[in-house]
């Protein structure tokens, strides 16, 4: 059997075999499996990750950095997030300053006119939402600082309470003088300091004067201890999840709301303070301290491989040009980019990685040209995309290039396309759960003959700031999908990754992964998505269903008042995959339903089978609980195992439920 009919007859047991099932329902559910032969391979790099500066993931995210507004550019009128610290009747003051620029990249200063003989007025910052103490910890900071006064000032630093009235940590810097000079200092919190954010960063002057501030830092413990690194415990938990791929810098982020406020990657490199940041799409600017290359170890960090989306000549005010020698400079922009990720350091680029001290090429195999180019009003995607496909292709040829147009989303046909340069084509999809139930066999019709597909953004979103279990269902459901036909769906990752759930820090709702000041937490589709990815073999195996029971639509006020007619869809979903060297078996079964289901199993075309099973469930009482970042591990993967498996055994399903049955046939 060739694959095209394997894929055929893949199809007719996904759709074909839940037809009768409404009036079967009452009978017991069956899956049969085809050990024989399996379908096709699955691929290596089905499941990754995707993020963008969006609800503070990056700058109050996931990038280290604690002080917000760090070179004072968030407002051009005044110093957000920075205040004066004096005593009630002082007369001292601060004031935004652009006469003495540190360089072009850090043009703004914080002046600082402290007055007074018993208590010196300082300058504060309260972090994003807060500087985070926790016990036994030490942080490690810089500023850049001079004064009109004196030679060798001396500045008293604290992490305190934002009362004032509690000291947590102290540090002392001397040695300003009348020209900028760049000052380090450390912090190491007691063990018995007791964990909060209630604080705020002190920089306060010993004796009276004119001071100015610039690009004041400081940074946590970080991952892999990386200088200008991430968050600890952001970083473990996307470690947890064992990914394959990041999609970089993401979506919005990577256009820009102007081509001047696109991700310009080469002001994103070098030392922070060469760096001016951008203003970010979502409300609020982007430090780039976070950069290409930090990317590119965030990459290296997490053993998996970037997955580069270059500016393709459309920002998101509608802006765009057209191919030919107005876009050339940005395709010859891109190039450079892919050469500062894979050049050897005898190339422009890939000698400039080495300078910003990496000097070992990264691997890369995928670049995606632009991000949901459907928007573009001008219908002018399918020019640009040949004249970057062509020029990529002609200087690296293996590079799989990948469109964001020519799927089957709505984005994705809103004009017609011609795909026949692209390798991929990139897919979003933001559904509810019952959206991605009642399709989850989406990809099971897809003709194999075209092009792949990476499903770049996708994510049921039921739950608020992060998924429910009810959306950890609809993302099982769809999982299934996609892991069935991984022949065909090369790549996924869900979106939005990081939401801060502190008030304010969040733009867009259902997010995977949540987090405030001191703590983060996954969602229940995180632990979903942590099971897909980790129990899975490399073949994908056939299953046969019969007798799958079905769930009716819960219609909404707006379905109701539209007269929409609630639809039967399978309340039931699975997917079986196998180690090909060890001969594992991974069967993930999805129960959307609200009782148990007793599932009868047959190992069709097997020869030996152990008769104990690892079971791995995640479930919830009911769909719509959550975890929260004060009850962060409500619902988490449990682990157990089943005795009596056999080539045709039965297996009690719990209700609400996502398990993996680990079968092990040698």
């Amino acid at each position: 059997m060739n694959l095209a009919k394997k894929i055929t007859f893949r199809a007719c047991v996904a759709t074909c075999g839940l037809l009768p099932l409404i009036a079967v329902a009452q009978n017991k559910p069956k899956l049969t499996l085809n050990l024989k032969q399996p379908i096709a391979k699955v691929s290596p790099r089905l499941y990754g990750l995707m993020t963008e500066e969006i609800n503070y993931s990056y700058d109050g995210g996931i990038y280290g950095e604690l002080i917000r507004n760090r070179s004072f550019k968030d407002n051009h009128e005044k110093p957000d997030h920075w205040t004066i610290v004096k005593a009630a009747n002082d007369s001292s003051s601060i004031s935004l300053d652009a006469d003495h620029p540190v360089n072009s990249a850090l043009p703004v200063s914080l002046k600082l006119k402290a007055l007074g003989s018993d208590v010196i007025a300082g300058i504060a910052n309260d972090g994003f939402w807060g500087i985070p103490v926790k016990p036994s910890t030490t942080y490690r900071g810089s500023f850049y600082a001079f004064t009109e006064n004196q030679e060798k000032a001396t500045i008293n630093l604290s992490i305190e309470s934002k009362d004032g009235k509690k000291v947590y940590a102290r540090s002392v810097v001397s040695g300003l003088g009348k020209s900028w000079q760049k000052f380090e200092y450390t912090f190491s919190t007691p063990a018995d300091a007791v964990p909060t954010a209630d604080t705020r960063l002190v920089l306060r002057p010993q004796s009276p004067g004119n001071y100015y501030f610039s690009l004041v830092s400081l940074f946590p413990p970080t991952f892999n201890s990386r200088p200008n690194g991430n968050r600890q415990d952001i970083m473990q938990l996307l470690s947890d999840m064992r990914p394959s791929f990041l999609r970089l810098p993401g979506g919005n982020y990577l256009e820009g709301g102007l081509f001047s406020t696109r991700f310009d990657w080469k002001k994103t490199l070098g030392p922070i303070d060469h760096r001016p940041g951008h203003m970010g799409t979502w409300g609020y600017r982007s430090s780039d301290g976070l950069g290409l290359l930090e990317y590119l170890e965030w990459c290296e960090d997490l053993h998996m491989e970037p997955l580069l989306a270059v500016f393709a000549g459309y920002a998101l005010n509608g802006d765009y040009l057209e191919e030919g020698p107005l876009l050339k400079p940005f395709v010859d922009d891109a190039l450079e980019e892919i050469e500062y990720v894979i050049g050897d350091t005898t190339t422009k680029w890939g000698k400039k990685r080495a300078q910003d001290g990496h000097p070992q090429p990264f691997k890369l195999h995928y670049v995606e040209v632009g991000n949901e180019d459907g928007f573009d009003k001008s219908k002018s995607y399918n020019g640009r995309f040949n004249q970057f496909a062509d020029g990529i292709k002609a200087k690296y040829p293996n590079l799989q290039v990948i469109a964001t147009m020519g799927g089957k989303d709505w984005l994705g046909t809103r004009y017609q396309f011609d795909a026949k340069k692209a390798d991929v084509v990139d897919e979003h999809y933001y559904r509810n759960a019952f959206d991605m139930e009642s399709d989850a066999d989406h990809y099971d019709k897809y003709d194999r003959n075209g092009p792949k597909v990476f499903v770049g953004e996708w994510a049921t979103r039921e739950g608020s700031p992060t998924p429910n279990f009810n959306s950890a269902l609809g993302d099982a459901a769809w999982m299934t999908g996609m892991e069935r036909n991984s022949d065909i769906v090369v790549m996924s990752c869900s979106a939005p990754l990081f939401v801060n759930v502190n008030p304010g820090g969040m733009q867009w709702e259902s997010d995977l992964i949540g987090y405030n000041t001191l703590n983060s937490y996954g969602s229940p589709s995180y632990y979903a998505q942590q099971l897909f990815n980790i129990y899975k073999g490399d073949e994908i195996i056939g299953i046969e269903g019969s007798n799958i029971p079905t769930q009716i639509q819960k219609l909404n006020h707006k379905d109701s008042l539209a007269s929409v007619k609630p639809k039967n869809y399978p309340g039931l979903f699975y997917v079986a995959t196998r180690n090909s060297k060890t001969g594992t078996i991974f069967l993930k079964l999805v129960n959307c339903l609200p009782s148990v289901q007793n599932i009868d199993l047959e190992l069709s075309g097997i020869g030996n089978v152990k008769a104990v099973a690892k079971v791995i469930a995640l479930k919830a009482e009911k769909p719509e609980d959550t975890n929260t970042i004060t009850d962060p591990r409500k619902i988490v993967p449990q682990n157990s195992t089943f005795k009596g498996v056999k080539k045709s055994f039965s297996y009690p399903l719990s209700a609400y439920s996502i398990t993996v049955l680990q079968i092990e046939t040698r």
